[in-house]
């Protein structure tokens, strides 16, 4: 009797089973059977060869400049597609009592004066220790005009190809 239980259970499963949805772009999930879903990485770089492709979510001019003049400070953490960039502390000079920290925020796909942003963290030395100091809004300023001088330079050259 029990062995009957066991098959006819066996086989109520393998009858609720025979409706799985196939994969209309490719293999899917193994595990579900579902068909594939999301965002492929073609499709988020524009490779997809579609009109209507995701795409970055922050200029790629901006972006590029962005971590061609930043980078000639240590980089904490690049984020992509929040569009931000952290460094690490830098002193200018080793006997400075002063560092500085920035933090770059990409804001729009377009190629504006007011799609990026700089904030310039301020730390001075006092004793053995680190005190903040506020912010460098000019230096701020300065790093942002940096960035825009750079994306019109690489937008002029050709280098990156606008897919907006």
């Amino acid at each position: 009797m029990r062995p009957f239980a066991i098959l006819m259970v066996l086989i109520s499963l393998a009858a609720c089973s025979g409706s799985t949805p196939t994969a209309e772009k490719g293999p899917g999930s193994i595990v579900t059977g579902r068909a594939e879903q999301g965002v492929s990485l073609s499709d988020l770089a524009g490779l997809g060869g579609k009109n209507n492709s995701v795409g970055l979510p922050i200029n790629a001019l901006l972006w590029r400049a962005s971590l061609d003049i930043m980078s000639t400070i240590p980089l904490d953490d690049v984020d992509t597609f929040g569009g931000t960039i952290v460094t690490e502390w830098y002193q200018v000079n080793k006997t400075s009592d002063e560092r500085i920290k920035m933090t770059l925020f990409v804001l729009d796909r377009e190629l504006r004066a007011d799609g990026i942003r700089v904030v310039v963290y301020v730390q001075k030395r006092i004793g053995n220790n680190w005190k903040d100091s506020g912010t460098d809004i000019e230096m701020g300023k300065q790093m942002e005009e940096l960035i825009l001088t750079r994306a019109r330079e690489i937008r002029a050259s050709g280098y990156i190809e606008m897919t907006n």
